[in-house]
């Protein structure tokens, strides 16, 4: 078998072989992973999730995600843009999320930026960087897969320049995965979105 190749899940589809090293993997692989998502809080949160992500397994965060999203209100810009010091405090005592102090704070200051966007400005940025699924060759294997892209970049620049942080071009890339601007499932995966 080659390495990164697709792996026959639990049905006998084959799937990304990340799909299967978790339980949890299976279904965020095969009804999440990949599929267009809009929305300016859906979005904040994708990018937030990304960036806690970052140095640690997505695994990780998957299994603390319902623990961030009752810690951040649901990913509501508007209310998390709206927390205190106190907040703040809480989250870096609340054991259901990551307590990272800097990906906090990032995730905190993110929610001001965006508080005083226009509403689908989030949207409308992140979705003008999706590139042109014709030009893209659905990967074979693992190693045929980017961890950054110049649409990655970009975006990674145009976030930053809009005040942004936590947001380089691999942790861009990854929300670009995530979010379904790019289908990075390997083209024998039953879950890649067909023509």
């Amino acid at each position: 078998m080659t390495a990164g190749a697709p792996v026959a899940g639990p049905d006998g589809g084959l799937r990304c072989p990340w799909a299967l090293s978790a339980p949890e993997y299976v279904a965020y692989h095969d009804e999440e992973w990949g599929r267009p998502v809009h929305g300016d809080d859906a979005l904040y949160e994708r990018l937030s999730l990304e960036a806690f992500q970052s140095g640690l397994s997505w695994i990780t965060i998957l299994r603390r995600r319902e623990g961030f999203r009752t810690a951040f209100a649901g990913f509501e810009i508007a209310v998390v843009a709206r927390f205190t010091d106190d907040d703040r405090e809480r989250l870096l005592a609340d054991a259901g999320i990551i307590r990272n102090r800097a990906k906090i704070d990032a995730t905190l200051a993110n929610a001001r930026v965006l508080a005083d966007w226009a509403p689908g400005d989030l949207d409308a940025l992140i979705w003008s960087h999706a590139p042109d699924p014709d030009g893209r060759t659905a990967p074979r294997t693992l190693g045929d897969v980017p961890a950054v892209t110049p649409e990655s970049t970009a975006l990674s620049k145009a976030l930053k320049k809009r005040g942004l942080r936590f947001v380089g071009p691999t942790t861009a890339y990854a929300l670009m995965q995530a979010c379904g601007l790019v289908d990075d499932h390997l083209a024998a995966c039953v879950a890649r979105r067909r023509p």
